[in-house]
């Protein structure tokens, strides 16, 4: 197993796992729309990996295209990523979110089908488990409570993989379930870069940082948690990128359909991060509490332990790595991707 299909590989995830797939021998193929990313990325993938990757621009919906791409390329598995991400913009444009994130896995799973590629691992989200009852969470607790439309596009995705591969078993799928990426490439060449105000917690805290932003909004402090902000499961996005590289071995060697969490196994709350990167850079963030965001759940940490047995995953950077690395590539670029 050599070439892998990466959609949408130029975005935050996608282009530190295609860091690592090189990294690791294989040669990425990148499918990106640049709808949540920039073509410079592409120069600082080959920048660090000392190789650049094929680059087609192309919407993953445009079936036409995509045939194009698996005639071009004899595709051994695809890591599909490729979709839109934003829970607060999910529940005021569903039928956006469902067009795009479910609309492109049916034309891809189409494409993979008539060339003979069977072989998907599926970009999931631990929203699908809804407001988990308990924590840490197993890969076997309820899904489908969703609370937002992202997480409802992501449910239904697995449930199609799944139903596919009852109908069909010689079809390999790994589902992983991320909980939340931050961080970013060591070298400060890559990292994330959202467009407009962000919606995720890091890029938010690095941009008040670099005075991109004048102060952090902070989304409820009463939460049944220990200091009544939301609790989350940080994970450094390059740990989550090496995760991608072993889930590629785990599928040549053990095929079938499997899902595993990626993530770190602790709970780290809104406000523990900000001082945490506080402490780690020696800066001062600016934040105010606000009202709560729609389709936010109190706590959500993954179990692990499944993915560490099966895959050998084991995360290495902690949430000050995490926290450093963050701020190294915001004040290396503090207009993200645009010079």
């Amino acid at each position: 197993m050599k070439k892998i299909l990466v959609t949408g590989g130029m975005g935050y995830i996608g282009s530190h796992t295609c860091v690592e797939l090189i990294s690791a021998g294989y040669e990425p193929i990148i499918v990106d729309n640049l709808c949540n990313s920039k073509p410079e990325v592409l120069n600082r993938i080959e920048k660090i990996a000392k190789k650049r990757p094929v680059f087609y621009l192309n919407d993953v919906r445009d079936e036409e295209k995509m045939d194009k791409i698996f005639d071009e390329h004899n595709i051994d598995a695809v890591i599909h990523f490729a979709g839109l991400k934003a829970v607060g913009e999910s529940v005021k444009k569903p039928d956006l979110y469902f067009d795009n994130n479910i609309g492109s896995t049916e034309v891809l799973i189409k494409v993979m089908k008539k060339h003979g590629c069977k072989n998907l691992i599926f970009s999931s989200s631990a929203t699908v488990y809804g407001d988990p009852k308990r924590v840490p969470i197993l890969e076997d607790d309820p899904v489908g409570a969703t609370t937002n439309p992202y997480a409802e596009t992501k449910y239904r995705i697995e449930n199609m993989l799944k139903s596919l591969y009852g109908e069909d078993n010689s079809w390999n799928f790994i589902i992983l379930r991320y909980f939340n990426p931050i961080g970013a490439h060591k070298s400060g060449l890559i990292g994330e870069d959202p467009q407009g105000i962000p919606n995720n917690l890091m890029p938010y805290i690095t941009q008040v940082a670099v005075g991109k932003l004048p102060q952090l909004s902070v989304f409820g402090n009463d939460y049944d948690t220990p200091d009544g902000t939301g609790v989350r499961d940080y994970i450094h996005v390059v740990d989550l990128a090496i995760g991608h590289v072993l889930a590629l071995e785990k599928i040549q060697h053990a095929p079938g359909l499997m899902v595993y969490n990626l993530g770190t196994g602790v709970g780290t709350s809104v406000l523990d991060l900000v001082r945490a990167f506080e402490d780690a850079n020696g800066l001062k963030i600016n934040y105010k509490i606000v009202e709560r965001r729609p389709g936010d759940i109190a706590t959500c940490y993954a179990s692990a332990d499944k993915a560490y047995r099966e895959l050998g995953f084991k995360t290495k950077y902690t949430i000050v790595d995490c926290c450093r690395d963050s701020w190294n590539w915001q004040k290396n670029n503090p207009h993200g991707f645009d010079k």
